[in-house]
């Protein structure tokens, strides 16, 4: 893991930019996107950027089950506002979570993936260690599935709801084994709240209780942390 320690989540994104930046030059034709405010100040830098990305394809990790496209907290509405209607791809895919058939739509994303595999991969991380929906104990191996949501995710996501009963309970999201397929990893987190995630993911044992520390074993992964996320790491 190459672990960078930034002022803020502004300097975040451009540190990430960079990296994308020079993925593009040096061949990368795929992303991989992520949802959540995490990752906003790293899309703002690739809308301001003279970049085109009308010949890159994007991979989205994950989508509520039973929230309508148009639904302003759907993950397809949020990439639609916060990147695609200013920077449009070539292809930009997002999973079915309106599919009549969840697991048949979770075994189309997989194909979807094998055929554009994923040069870079953002990704957020929750407070108890899940990286896309993957939750604890999902198993390093799995690809893309529908998700039961834990409470503790339900609870950090109910801000963006006006009620906590329409925060969605289920989602469809790529699997661990899906994320780790890519080439390179971009990880971001921003603030104190994700300290006890961080420091489990970087210094603590691979174990499927913290998803993301299977990063650990991945070839090109970056970890990229402001001051409050770092603060419980022992060696910085």
């Amino acid at each position: 893991m190459d672990i960078k320690i930034v002022k803020d989540k502004v300097a975040g994104g451009q540190a990430a930019f960079a990296i994308i930046q020079q993925g593009i030059a040096t061949g990368a034709k795929v992303l991989g996107l992520a949802t959540g405010s995490t990752p906003i100040t790293l899309y703002q830098e690739m809308i301001k950027s003279d970049l085109d990305f009308r010949q890159l394809t994007s991979v989205n990790l994950d989508e509520y089950v039973g929230l309508p496209y148009d639904n302003p907290q759907s993950y397809h509405q949020f990439m639609q506002d916060n990147l695609f209607s200013k920077k449009p791809f070539k292809h930009s895919y997002v999973p079915e979570g309106m599919a009549a058939d969840i697991d048949q739509a979770a075994k189309d994303y997989d194909k979807i993936i094998e055929a554009n595999p994923i040069d870079i991969q953002i990704l957020g991380i929750g407070r108890n260690g899940h990286i896309g929906f993957n939750e604890p104990g999902t198993p390093f191996d799995e690809l893309t599935h529908e998700v039961r949501l834990t409470e503790s995710t339900i609870e950090a996501n109910k801000r963006f709801f006006a009620d906590e009963k329409d925060v969605p309970r289920k989602a469809i999201s790529m699997g661990i084994g899906s994320i780790m397929k890519s080439k390179q990893i971009i990880l971001m987190a921003y603030g104190s709240d994700k300290a006890d995630a961080i420091q489990a993911t970087i210094e603590g044992p691979v174990t499927t209780h913290v998803p993301a520390s299977v990063l650990q074993n991945h070839a090109n992964a970056t970890i990229i942390i402001d001051e409050a996320a770092a603060s419980k790491l022992t060696n910085k």
